[in-house]
């Protein structure tokens, strides 16, 4: 038979036993035969076998006649075994019948005899030559890679070895086993970078003196690397020409490496569709080697598809948004050319309106002539309505600001498109509130949000005690998970009717006062960070403006100003360093003519941490109202210090933020001060130092601070104790 091929047998000959392997035969032997009386005779080549008169005897008669029924089964006699022989000794006799069904007999109790336990095999492992026996929990061994350094591999194959995985082993056998295993690891790792001649050997050999434990050796011949020899790409004209090559970054005589290449034609499959051609689809791949010359010559077909423009927006599924509505979110105007980066931004604005259990948009050929030569692509927008309800809740801790617990309902299209309303909720130690918002998102442009609040709130803090009504509206342009703007703003009104109680520096007492404020409050941010809960490099700067009017007593306009920033460096891939200057001035009106809630004040969480909330500034000297002089056991002071604000103040703080998975260290020191003056002095400054934990889920850090003032003076707290969501800056 020649190699390679499969021959048919002739007729009249047997079919082969196998067609993978040749055919073994093996030379019979024959022994001559002495002439005795009692021995057979031989037959010749012309002696028949079976003589015809023995075959006609032994053949049971047939009738002729078709139609006859059938002979008993009994008329007919079972074949007379034939006994094997054995060399030297005579053959036996045809048995009987009887002895026949007696041998059938004993073989069906054969067969029907119960297995043997498992217990009884021997189970023990095969042993590899020079490898002493070992109690199987004991056999150990060590790993040498020899071959793949050179080729900068080895710290590739020791991350998906299967013997580097372990160094322990039931047997030597498994070590041989994984050892199998790694060569064609080796391989593979040799042929993704190029090296498609390589081979790998490996060998277990024992440790010398050291029952149970062998060493695994394997060894790769990498060859010639092949390279790149040709590039072809097979497709029609792109406009403009040159498109593909531009964006398949691999070049002749460049290593023939898969991830690299696999990475080329990732980035055409990106590219394209962001430069017209939606429905472009790169094709298989083809590298004819040359083992002579060591080149590979890369074939690459591309199907461009036609260069499209952008048409309609179509809609079908469960609707939530009419299509005009789509249109609104859209960032692109129809005819321009089609970006699939766009088409990807309008999937996530409509993902971000959280109104859909699931969306989906996709480009759809229409055969329509577009601007330049170009097709129309329409929209496809496949919608699938979802909860349009939110519970939500939050809660917090700070020193001097006790617990507060905030609670919100949320329906996010009762007033469609995208009209909300929310009902929300503070009960806390020091502040209880109630407010009712609607929200229009998206309104009338992207990203666009217009906000009417109406609220009623009483706060009981140290600094004063209010009860305040408040209706307020604003537009904003504001940054979302999703979408982090570089510039955000805001502009709006507030009309605030307040009751609050006031330190009288005339008649050296607090008496309530009721002022009614109108204020049109503005902002403006820039944001080049990288993230809004977890900054880890950039910078922020934030700036609000304030004009406002109070009527108490007359009428007193003044302007309210603050100025924020905050960057981020990032010293480490674990290590961030984060700063934060923040100054506030009131010009236009005295201090103790400001209802005491539209003051500045420091301190807290929020501000500068180790001192209570709105600790920082002027104070009063005012008798305690716990103090109980008749009580020889009280231990309360008789007076105590309660802050009253002032019209400026600034704050800086510098932190070091560590983190170790999903868990970090952040210690931190804080300055600050208020000032009863316009602008802040700068002077005074009082500093809290301390160290935070974090820890970082999908949703942001969870903040636990601890801090403590540094010169601390009487009535400041010792110990200062923050909980809430996100850094503190």
């Amino acid at each position: 038979m020649a190699h390679g091929q499969i021959n048919q047998p002739k007729p009249g000959q047997g079919a082969p036993s196998s067609l993978l392997s040749p055919v073994q035969t093996t030379p019979v032997q024959t022994t001559p035969v002495q002439n005795t009386s009692t021995a057979p005779t031989v037959p010749t080549d012309d002696t028949p076998i079976v003589p015809d008169a023995t075959f006609e005897k032994e053949v049971p008669q047939l009738s002729n006649d078709p139609n006859a029924p059938l002979e008993p089964i009994e008329d007919f006699t079972a074949p007379t075994p034939v006994a094997q022989s054995t060399p030297g000794q005579p053959v036996a006799s045809a048995a009987t019948p009887a002895d026949a069904a007696a041998a059938q007999v004993a073989q069906d109790a054969e067969l029907n005899r119960p297995l043997p336990p498992l217990s009884g095999f021997n189970v023990e492992p095969v042993q590899i030559a020079g490898v002493e026996d070992a109690p199987a929990s004991e056999i150990r061994y060590e790993t040498r890679v020899e071959g793949l350094d050179a080729i900068g591999l080895t710290d590739r194959f020791e991350a998906l070895s299967a013997l580097k995985d372990d160094n322990e082993a039931p047997n030597a056998v498994i070590v041989a086993a994984r050892a199998k295993e790694d060569e064609e690891l080796a391989k593979r790792l040799m042929r993704a970078v190029g090296y498609y001649d390589g081979t790998a050997t490996s060998a277990i050999e024992p440790l010398p003196g050291q029952q149970g434990r062998v060493r695994a050796v394997l060894t790769a011949l990498p060859g010639a690397q092949y390279k790149l020899g040709s590039i072809a790409i097979r497709a029609e004209p792109t406009v403009p020409p040159g498109l593909i090559e531009r964006e398949l970054p691999i070049k002749v005589g460049e290593p023939i490496d898969a991830e690299r290449i696999q990475g080329a034609e990732a980035n055409v499959s990106l590219r394209l569709p962001q430069q017209g051609y939606a429905f472009a689809e790169v094709g298989q791949r083809d590298i004819l080697l040359d083992d002579a010359t060591h080149l590979g010559d890369y074939t690459l077909p591309v199907t461009v598809g036609p260069r499209g423009s952008f048409g309609r927006i179509v809609t079908k599924g469960d609707p939530v948004f009419e299509t005009d509505h789509i249109e609104v979110l859209r960032r692109y105007k129809p005819g321009e050319l089609f970006d699939a980066r766009l088409v990807d931004d309008l999937r996530q604005a409509l993902v971000a309106t959280s109104l859909f259990s699931s969306v989906a948009v996709e480009p759809q050929r229409t055969g329509r002539a577009g601007p330049d030569g170009t097709e129309e692509v329409d929209l496809l927008v496949t919608q699938n309505k979802g909860p349009a309800r939110t519970l939500a809740g939050q809660a917090g801790y700070g020193t001097g600001e006790g617990f507060t617990l905030q609670g919100s309902w949320t329906h996010r299209n009762l007033f469609p498109p995208e009209g909300a309303l929310i009902v929300s909720g503070i009960a806390g130690t020091q502040q209880q509130g109630l407010g009712v918002t609607f929200r229009r998102s998206n309104a009338g442009r992207r990203d666009r949000t217009v906000t009417v609040t109406a609220s009623a709130n009483r706060q009981d803090y140290d600094a004063f005690e209010a009860f305040t009504g408040t209706f307020s509206g604003r537009i904003s342009y504001d940054s979302t998970p999703i979408w982090q703007k570089k510039w955000t703003y805001f502009y709006g009104f507030e009309l605030v009717g307040t009751n609050e109680d006031v330190y009288d520096f005339t008649l050296l007492d607090r008496v309530r006062r009721t002022y009614f404020i109108g204020a049109l409050p503005a902002y403006v941010g820039y944001d080049t960070s990288d993230d809004l809960l977890n900054p880890t490099k950039g910078f922020r700067l934030k700036l609000n403006v304030s004009p406002e009017a109070s009527m108490n007593r007359g009428t007193r306009p003044y302007a309210r100003g603050m100025l924020e920033g905050t960057a981020y460096y990032p010293v480490t891939s674990s290590i961030v360093i984060a700063g934060r200057a923040r100054v506030g001035a009131i010009a236009g009106i005295a201090r103790d003519d400001l209802a005491p809630s539209r003051r500045y004040y420091a301190g807290g969480g929020g501000s500068v941490r180790g001192f209570g909330f709105q600790e920082l500034g002027p104070k009063t000297e005012e008798p305690n109202p716990k103090f109980d002089a008749t009580d020889p056991e009280e231990k309360d002071p008789p007076t105590i210090f309660r802050p009253v604000g002032g019209r400026s103040f600034n704050e800086f703080a510098i932190e070091a933020r560590y983190r170790f998975g999903n868990f970090g260290i952040v210690p931190f020191v804080d300055a600050g001060q208020v000032y009863d003056s316009t602008l802040p002095k700068g002077s005074d400054l009082r500093f809290g130092a301390g160290i935070g934990g974090r820890f970082y889920t999908n949703f942001g850090p969870l903040r636990v601070d601890v801090a403590t003032p540094i010169a601390r003076k009487p009535g400041e707290s010792k110990i200062a104790l923050y909980l809430s969501i996100g850094q503190a800056f």
